[in-house]
């Protein structure tokens, strides 16, 4: 009998399968990226601010509470220091003797000028008035100026001194530098304050108006776009969507987490939010540049590489690719691929490079 050589046999046997395990191929996919990431962000308040008092004196009244609604300028709390009344009422008494003392010189000018008038006149008739008694009369004029002058600085400084009183007795009345929510409040009525390492004595926050604080991943920044409209929801109201648009990108990465921090302003009308709330944003991630698409099942990746493989003429090419995020049942790649390109749908390591490649 004729004997069979196996070899033939067998490697039908290898390829058979190999063809069956493709399923065809699929082409490479250019299509711009669009899609959205869930991460995590901060609520804090538009505006914040401690109020301290910046003069020495006791608490009087504390006309809020913590949670108070409050408009700008309106008085929150009242101090009392009754040396400072002391001080203005002794700068007040200062200012009046000062401006007594600068009536009286100017009544002195005038006397003055009014004598030195009068010998002028009666110096056009000769022998009726000695000339020595003319220029004595000119020199008490000008020593009557001069007090004059002397007299109105005095008077000035004395009025500026009870303006300075008076401004520094307005810190002891605390108002809201603008509209917000009195969020902590930490002195009573009795309480010592004063300038420097003093104690708070209110906390307000402008809560209307929040700042949604992003950190975006480092590959994500480059397509953010000012004034877009990113949807958020927080764990207090599962249900409900609310959007923020960003307004302020810090353009640098925090070096420990390789994020950038992204400012979104949300407008609070209804009060639900409250700053220290952590959202979760559905940041959207576009890219102006298209990117290359294949189907998940494309790629291959072992301990050593990540790829797909090519048609080339028949026969397996493989291709080392970087995946990137998925879109559906497809996955974005980057490598040496061009859209167009022909891969195997079903890819396998076990479809060695050079192999025939059997397509649907």
């Amino acid at each position: 009998m004729m004997r069979l050589n196996p070899a033939p046999l067998l490697l039908a046997a290898v390829i058979l399968p190999l063809r069956a395990q493709t399923d065809g191929l699929a082409t490479v996919v250019s299509k711009p990226v669009s899609r959205t990431i869930s991460l995590p962000a901060e609520i804090q308040p538009y505006l914040s601010v401690a109020l301290h008092a910046k003069v020495a004196g006791y608490v009087e009244r504390i006309l809020v509470d913590r949670g108070s609604v409050v408009k700008q300028g309106e008085l929150l709390a009242e101090l009392s220091a009754p040396e400072m009344t002391a001080r203005i009422a002794e700068a007040e008494s200062k200012a009046q003797a000062a401006q007594s003392d600068k009536l009286q010189a100017d009544a002195q000018l005038a006397a003055a000028e009014s004598t030195y008038g009068r010998l002028r006149k009666a110096a056009e008739t000769p022998g009726a008035v000695a000339g020595n008694e003319v220029v004595q009369a000119q020199k008490e004029v000008e020593a009557a100026q001069a007090l004059v002058h002397a007299r109105a600085q005095a008077s000035q400084a004395a009025a500026a001194a009870v303006r300075s009183e008076k401004d520094m007795e307005a810190y002891l009345k605390i108002t809201a530098p603008f509209d917000g929510v009195v969020t902590d409040r930490y002195v009573h009525p009795g309480a010592l304050v004063g300038p420097g390492p003093d104690p708070v004595l209110l906390m307000i926050q402008q809560i209307s108006h929040l700042r949604l604080v992003v950190p975006v991943p480092e590959e994500d920044v480059g397509e953010m776009a000012r004034g877009a409209s990113v949807p958020f929801h927080v764990p207090a109201y599962p249900g409900r969507v609310y959007t923020g648009t960003v307004a302020r990108i810090s353009h640098a990465l925090d070096p420990k987490t390789r994020t950038m921090p992204v400012e979104l302003d949300v407008f609070n009308r209804d009060g639900t939010l409250a700053p220290g709330m952590y959202p979760d944003v559905a940041w959207p991630v576009r890219s102006t540049h298209p990117a290359l698409f294949v189907p998940k099942t494309s790629v291959v990746t072992t301990t050593e590489r990540t790829f797909v493989i090519r048609d080339r003429n028949g026969r397996a090419e493989w291709v080392d690719v970087k995946a990137g995020a998925a879109e559906g049942d497809s996955i974005e790649v980057r490598g040496e691929l061009a859209a167009g390109d022909r891969v195997v749908r079903r890819a396998t390591d076990e479809l060695r490079d050079g192999m025939p490649i059997g397509a649907k």
